[in-house]
């Protein structure tokens, strides 16, 4: 049975007449192949439509037929715009030229990314997704001179986390379009794939991606990947007698037994190197404890693992691009639940190095997990440690959604951080650590620390950072609290609304930048 006919713009158009022309189903079946092509917008009001070399050759084949098209179909293509063409060549029925913003865009000193890449994965994402709501599951990408980030764009652009509901987006196989750098644009796919990852596992629902379904998660995609990689699934039994008691205070809440995710991927072609260790708060739902959080919003709370999450899937990535580089992956993975065993305000537990920490917010249990893990980190005897969190909703008050606040004691450690997001345009911001937060959470009534700073509604991403600086005794610390970069409305253009899995490229960027730094 024939779908009705599409009216389709065909060859041989003119500014005068253009004749429009019904195809049926029959022809998009046998036919059934997109392509994304960019142009730049006119940087002089004289100046002639500028397409990328993709667009240029592509324009030769069909005798500058698309380009006819484009200056009759309406007014010029402004950056992260699209126009639909059908018919103008006979492998691809489908042809969208996407916007690629001017020619002369780099990277921009007060917007702290690289705007011409930026601009690449936007305009990419746009088409890409334009052809998947037509049911087209083969689309040609355009290098647009940036072949990773038109990868990255395009596999951005089309994850949608519907695996659970009947009626599914169509899936779409990208391919690069032309002979440009394949290393590059293969590069961009894991970057985004990885960041995909990051997603697939915060936008899951909590009783499916439990502590233990995360670990088993992580364990298989590895395991995948390469065989430079070690994982173990940590019992509670070895989290006892590792004694990790701030960690078991925050699990005994729930039901779910707590599981401590440990990955080791030896890259280097030194086993006995210093490794990056990577830390992830995996809290896989957050009800707030004994302090419960309000019932609205609360279903966001599965994704309060995006911590481990993002360090997890970067380290997948960074297998899986074989990374010149030892790192380690932490990941203490629990639920925050109020059950009669659950921690009470101004109940005091002892973590992993000594410390006493009065407990006067339940549902400040991120540091609590991350303090006995950040203490186990420095048994790796490490080159650098970095942890994430949604530690804190301070953070997302202070920046918003537009970079992940990054707490450290090295210049060294952000320098590469800063350098790492400007290429990825998946930022971070420097933030202090000053001692004025650190007098606020060791003034404690009852014991050592306190879990929430003095003054509660002042500087609170600070405090719960100058909390975590009481268990490092390594130079090169850095805290990335990512609360505000958690999900997605339509901030970032690439992505769809829903969990985000930023910042994983950054940290992907990070490690590789770290395995060449002598």
């Amino acid at each position: 049975m024939l779908r009705p006919f599409r009216k389709i713009i065909l060859t041989g158009v003119s500014k005068n007449n253009c004749r429009l022309f019904s195809l049926s189903q029959n022809y998009w079946n046998t036919n059934n192949k997109g392509l994304v092509l960019g142009v730049y917008e006119k940087e002089k009001e004289d100046g002639s439509l500028q397409f990328t070399e993709a667009g240029e050759t592509f324009d030769r084949s069909v005798s500058g037929k698309l380009r006819e098209l484009l200056s009759i179909s309406g007014p010029a293509l402004k950056k992260g715009k699209s126009r639909l063409f059908y018919g103008v060549h006979k492998e691809f029925p489908s042809v969208v030229v996407v916007g690629l913003g001017k020619t002369s865009a780099g990277v921009c000193n007060q917007e702290n990314w690289d705007t011409g890449r930026e601009n690449i994965r936007a305009a990419v994402s746009v088409g890409c997704r334009q052809l998947q709501d037509l049911e087209i599951p083969e689309v040609e990408v355009d290098p647009c001179g940036d072949p990773q980030s038109a990868a990255e764009g395009a596999v951005l652009g089309l994850f949608e986390y519907d695996e659970l509901k009947q009626k599914k987006k169509t899936v779409v196989k990208t391919q690069l379009h032309g002979s440009a750098d394949r290393e590059a644009w293969g590069k961009g796919l894991l970057y985004a794939e990885g960041q995909n990852l990051a997603r697939h596992l915060m936008e899951g629902p909590a009783n499916y991606i439990t502590p233990t379904c995360f670990a088993e998660t992580i364990q298989k995609r590895l395991q995948s990947v390469s065989d430079k990689v070690t994982v173990h699934i940590r019992p509670k039994s070895w989290i006892e007698d590792h004694q990790m008691s701030a960690f078991l205070s925050v699990s005994k809440g729930s039901d779910e037994p707590p599981v401590f995710l440990e990955i080791q991927y030896n890259g280097s072609a030194h086993a006995s190197l210093p490794p990056l260790v990577l830390v992830g708060k995996g809290v896989t739902f957050d009800s707030g404890g004994i302090s419960l959080k309000p019932s609205s919003g609360m279903d966001a709370m599965r994704a309060d693992m995006g911590g481990a999450a993002t360090v997890c899937a970067a380290i997948v990535t960074a297998a899986a691009l074989k990374l010149p580089l030892n790192i380690v992956g932490l990941a203490p993975l629990c639920e925050n639940m109020p059950n009669g065993c659950a921690n009470k305000p101004g109940d005091v537990v002892r973590a992993k190095n000594g410390k006493t920490i009065q407990i006067d917010n339940t549902d400040a249990e991120g540091r609590l997990i991350l303090a006995d893990a950040l203490c186990y980190a420095h048994s790796f005897n490490p080159k650098a440690i970095v942890n994430a969190a949604t530690l804190t909703g301070a953070m997302d008050v202070a920046l918003g959604s537009a970079a992940a606040g990054v707490f450290t004691n090295s210049d060294w450690l952000w320098n590469h951080l800063n350098q790492a997001s400007v290429v990825t345009g998946d930022r971070v911001w420097r933030m202090p650590l000053y001692q004025h937060y650190t007098r606020q959470v060791t003034e404690s009534q009852l014991a050592d620390l306190n879990n929430v700073g003095k003054y509660s509604r002042s500087g609170g991403a600070c405090t719960a950072a100058a909390f975590l600086k009481e268990f490092v005794t390594a130079p090169h610390w850095a805290h990335l609290d990512i609360a505000g970069v958690m999900s997605n409305k339509d901030e970032v253009p690439y992505l769809r609304k829903g969990m985000s899995g930023r910042p994983t490229r950054t940290l992907v960027e990070f490690a590789a930048r770290l395995s060449k730094d002598v």
